[in-house]
């Protein structure tokens, strides 16, 4: 790994003095992710916690170089690569991630941009990560999704940031191309990766984030999905002057589909409130409590659209993604994080989801309840992660009578930074 790290910069540096490139700047990750849960198996087969039936694994190598081109023009590429490394053969039966043929080895570039600046404008084109709230890159699996997308981010207004972008690709597997082979633990990539039309058209996106009023930073997007969905977010973040540490946040998503559209005749427009209050008084403890509620139509939830469906609402789940964006949720969430010095960094999360409107039958019951404990720890270069996970959801692990059953998960995450 250090070999290979060393001969890419020695080759990118030999360029930079060819080309005149400066400020070059190589880095990367390797991660190994491992995952265990005790869910029922077929009869016969163990369902117990590390057993390889009920196992998941993958590792992942991602390369970074970045480099000043000019003045004022940057550049960036990053490689990635997932392997099992046989791991499938006698501890895992399972990826992580979605490979080619669940365990093929697969390698891409996630990213490759070149980026210009002019006075307070921006330009940033080709494929990259993305950051918005109902279009982004999610960061908790072994790869993150992309995008090929030209962004302009202009910040001549004072306290305020303009941001504009066409997204005409990305590799997630989005909320109306079919998502990868449902037995792969993780749906935030297509299948081997594969880059396609981003929501079969295309997308524009518009977002303003302003703190004018310095306790608050507010922010206001607007997107133009193709033949799909106009969608709209809003959402304020204040930290209260009255008891210090304490910060307050209000959320609202609306996605208004298309008459005429590729989801059809009978869609229905969707959307989705959130509040938070949140405890930052004392050095490393983070407390906060958090309440969201959707309506009850809606053929696009209010979530990422070009992932595995992981929202943005305040009250997201640590793990179970997909719930509290869903038509008619109600969902609470409880989050409790200390840094205990020199030990490790703790937390616990607890969410709750309740939704009476079920595959849209009225009466029919939808609920997850989701308990979370982590220890996290740097030791140098090597970021640690031990997760335990309960999880009692109708929809998961169900009996002979279709009743879910609860479950409990456990997960490992090793990433070593260079």
């Amino acid at each position: 790994m250090k070999l290979v790290k060393m001969s890419l910069a020695a080759a990118v540096l030999l360029g930079a003095s060819a080309f005149a490139v400066d400020n070059v700047k190589v880095s990367g990750d390797a991660k190994l992710f491992y995952g265990t849960d005790n869910k029922d198996q077929a009869a016969g087969i163990s369902d117990s916690l590390f057993d390889q039936a009920n196992s998941y694994a993958d590792t992942a190598l991602r390369l970074g170089v970045t480099a000043d081109l000019a003045k004022g023009i940057s550049m960036g590429a990053t490689a990635n690569a997932i392997s099992t490394l046989g791991l499938e053969n006698n501890l895992v039966a399972n990826t992580w991630a979605a490979h080619q043929n669940a365990v093929d080895d697969t390698a891409w570039m996630s990213e490759l941009w070149i980026a210009g600046t002019m006075g307070k404008t921006t330009l940033k084109v080709g494929r990259m990560e993305l950051d918005t709230p109902l279009a982004f890159s999610e960061s908790w699996s072994v790869a993150k999704n992309t995008f090929d997308a030209a962004v302009v981010i202009n910040q001549d207004l004072p306290d305020t940031t303009v941001v504009g972008a066409w997204v005409g690709k990305s590799n997630g597997a989005d909320a109306v191309t079919a998502a990868p082979d449902v037995a792969e633990r993780d749906l935030i990539l297509r299948d081997g990766a594969k880059f396609t039309t981003f929501m079969k058209k295309g997308a524009y996106a518009a977002g303003l984030v302003n703190n004018s009023y310095k306790p608050a930073t507010v922010q206001a997007w607007y997107y133009n999905i193709g033949l799909v969905a106009d969608a709209y977010w809003l959402q304020a973040d204040i930290n209260c002057d009255m008891v210090k540490g304490v910060k307050i946040g209000a959320q609202y998503g609306d996605i208004d589909v298309k008459n005429g559209g590729i989801l059809g005749a009978a869609a229905e427009d969707s959307s989705a409130y959130a509040f938070k209050l949140a405890y930052q008084g004392i050095e490393g403890l983070n407390l906060s409590a958090a309440y969201s509620k959707a309506d009850d139509k809606g053929s696009v939830q209010i979530q990422n659209v070009a992932g595995s469906g992981q929202s943005k609402l305040y009250t997201e789940a640590w793990w179970n993604y997909t719930y509290v964006g869903s038509k008619d949720a109600e969902a609470f969430n409880l989050t409790a994080e200390y840094d205990v010095k020199d030990i490790a960094k703790l937390g616990v999360y607890y969410t709750s989801v309740s939704n009476d409107i079920a595959a849209g039958v009225a009466g029919s019951t939808k609920e997850m309840d989701e308990v979370t404990v982590t220890a996290s720890k740097s030791f140098g270069p090597l970021d640690a992660t031990l997760a335990y996970i309960s999880t009692d959801a109708d929809d998961q692990n169900l009996d002979a009578s279709n009743n879910g059953q609860r479950y409990d998960s456990v997960q490992a995450y090793l990433t070593l930074n260079f």
